[in-house]
């Protein structure tokens, strides 16, 4: 029964952060996105627009991930046979933000914010770009197919977009999530928190696979998770519009008509 626990080491704070700063990310991005467009809806993708409203989400969902991340992440390091101390462990997740404010200051928490940022910014600009992009060529496509289809087609096509946005983002910036987790776990309180001098560092040792740690578990995940965060999205958009916008009987609603600011694809 422990070692099951272990395997959940840290999870609750993580799933708590996770749940808040999802719900965040997508309605900053939609909102940002529209006022970019000026409210005019596009249909074709618009890397002008993605980009930046990708990247400014990402940089305030760090500001939430950074604390319940590096909880996550020092919980996790102190299994049974780890070489801290038992008087240093910490009890909960509570107990591990408690202490480490105690003994850091309050910008402790925040160890390795830089990074996080960075990590978020980078990673939704190339998720929502690889979404956005896929997502429009696959209803272009099924339109072509079939004028007319129905949502078991929509839940499909973010399936794909949402687990291969997924897969892009920590293709592209796992090793700053690799930097990030040996800065906030690093004991010294001066280490660097550079996150480039880290991976240089991390590259003179272990090459471009250690830059890369942990690729195999974390793509496993990334595309199952990212998924089923998109058709849920959509899926509530859906629900939001036919609840506070009048429909008629003869005009079937498809998910992707309401996902993530646009009216239409």
């Amino acid at each position: 029964m422990f070692q099951i626990k272990g395997l959940y080491r840290g999870a609750t704070s993580s799933f708590l952060g996770m749940a808040f700063e999802s719900s965040l990310l997508f309605g900053i991005y939609s909102q940002t996105k529209l006022a970019l467009q000026g409210g005019v809806q596009s249909g074709e993708p618009q890397p002008q627009v993605i980009i930046p409203s990708a990247a400014y989400g990402g940089a305030i969902i760090s500001f939430v991930l950074c604390p319940t991340e590096l909880v996550k992440c020092r919980m996790q390091i102190q299994g049974t046979d780890s070489l801290v101390p038992k008087s240093s462990r910490y009890s909960s997740p509570l107990d591990c933000a408690l202490k480490t404010v105690k003994s850091e200051g309050v910008t402790g928490i925040f160890r390795g914010g830089f990074t996080t940022l960075l990590r978020e910014s980078i990673g939704n600009a190339v998720f929502f770009s690889t979404y956005e992009y896929v997502r429009y060529h696959l209803h272009s496509h099924a339109k072509a197919v079939r004028s007319n289809y129905n949502n078991l087609v929509d839940i499909g096509i973010g399936i794909i977009t949402g687990g291969l946005g997924g897969v892009s983002f920590w293709l592209a910036v796992l090793p700053l999530d690799v930097a990030k987790t040996l800065i906030q776990t690093n004991p010294e309180k001066n280490c660097s928190r550079n996150p480039f001098q880290v991976l240089s560092s991390v590259y003179r040792s272990g090459g471009l696979k250690g830059c890369y740690t942990g690729l195999g578990p974390t793509v496993t995940r990334a595309f199952p998770a990212n998924a089923a965060a998109i058709v849920t999205w959509e899926l509530a958009m859906k629900i939001f519009y036919m609840a506070h916008v009048p429909q008629e009987a003869s005009a079937p609603i498809c998910i992707h008509e309401y996902a993530l600011g646009e009216e239409q694809v």
